[in-house]
């Protein structure tokens, strides 16, 4: 499903099922601060089913992510991947690279009908790894469960974070993305939320040439390049491309739909609130009271952050806010304003007055 065919008023190109906050692993960036131990307060399995007939009413093939904590730490995960393919939708899993990821686990889950198995690979060595994972033994699961997809013919993904501690590694682990044949590379940029508030971001210059780079790589490799939470990448492509044609990079605004948190992104937690994204935890509502399409379509908060005009700061002067946006969820974390401009972003638009890169680091004020 093209992002692009897709009315992001009506119907996210990408929802986001948390599963669980259960896991085995004490990730240094995880979001959901995971636990060991499963929440008594998560939806049932009857529940789930319940909240995967709703997500159908989207549509056709609505993309649907699995994803926890760990969602192999439920019993019936399996089960639902069925349940949902049969249903229509287009179920994906991201699970923790633990001892329960085994290629017996991958060969189930592809029978089920899963339609991508993404996994998450924070270094290209077992030790830096499974260092950022907390877990001896992680790289081996990941990597292992990776080549089963690949032989069993499960189209793989694989997630990297990007902070101080890894960034330097990022060469190394597109080399093993593509050795591993994964169709897609998705780039998470921190997001100073749960356990990530303890992590380093780089700067928004650095992040500028991380993202130039992934231009490069994506230009090159057999697999797609998306980042996580860094929508600048759309404009830094976009800009790239102009320069390639000498057309007006301005000219590309608007020709593809700009994915953000709460504008064709949506995320159902544990518990079943539904957030605009699980890195920006503002609850619309509950979608074991109200379906999930509803609490989408029409909660203020998703009608907002779908308003490109209604953006403040340097992002709402910006001419590719349409385009990018900037990450949401990093300028709530930041500011306490999903609305704010993005702190990771090194780009001033033209019609921006406001400081410039080098006052708002040293915090001086403009003219």
């Amino acid at each position: 499903m093209n992002p692009a065919a897709i009315d992001t008023d009506q119907r996210p190109f990408v929802l986001v099922w948390e599963m669980t906050q259960a896991c085995d692993l004490a990730c240094k960036h995880c979001r959901a601060d995971a636990q060991p131990d499963r929440d008594p307060a998560e939806l049932t399995t009857a529940e789930g089913r319940q909240f995967l007939r709703d997500v159908r009413a989207f549509g056709e093939d609505q993309l649907l992510v699995l994803s926890g904590g760990d969602p192999l730490a439920r019993p019936d995960t399996i089960d639902l991947v069925e349940y949902g393919t049969d249903l229509g939708l287009r179920v994906t899993l991201t699970p923790s690279g633990t001892s329960s990821l085994t290629p017996a686990t991958v060969d189930a889950l592809a029978s089920a009908g899963l339609r991508r198995l993404a996994v998450s690979i924070d270094g290209p060595t077992p030790a830096i790894h499974d260092a950022f994972r907390q877990e001896p033994g992680s790289f081996e699961a990941t990597v292992r469960a990776a080549r089963a997809a690949r032989d069993r013919g499960l189209p793989l993904q694989v997630n990297t974070t990007v902070c101080r501690e890894t960034v330097d590694s990022l060469p190394q682990v597109a080399t093993l993305v593509a050795d591993l044949d994964a169709v897609l590379w998705s780039v998470f940029f921190l997001v100073p939320v749960g356990r990530g508030t303890e992590l380093d971001p780089i700067p928004p210059p650095q992040a500028e040439q991380v993202m130039h780079w992934l231009v490069e790589v994506a230009a090159d490799a057999d697999f797609g390049v998306k980042t996580t939470e860094a929508p600048h990448y759309r404009r830094v492509a976009a800009q790239a491309a102009a320069d390639a044609t000498d057309a007006p990079a301005a000219d590309r605004i608007g020709r593809r739909a700009g994915i953000n948190a709460g504008n064709g992104f949506a995320f159902v937690s544990h518990r079943g609130e539904l957030f605009p994204s699980g890195f920006l935890p503002v609850a619309v509502g509950d979608v074991t009271d109200t379906p999930v399409t509803d609490l989408y379509r029409d909660a203020p908060l998703f009608e907002r952050l779908r308003d490109p005009d209604a953006l403040t700061g340097k992002c709402g002067a910006c001419e590719y806010r349409r385009l990018c946006g900037g990450s949401r969820s990093r300028a709530y974390a930041c500011t306490g304003d999903p609305l704010a401009a993005d702190p990771l972003c090194a780009y001033d638009p033209p019609d921006y007055d406001g400081p410039t890169p080098t006052q708002r680091v040293t915090g001086e004020a403009g003219d």
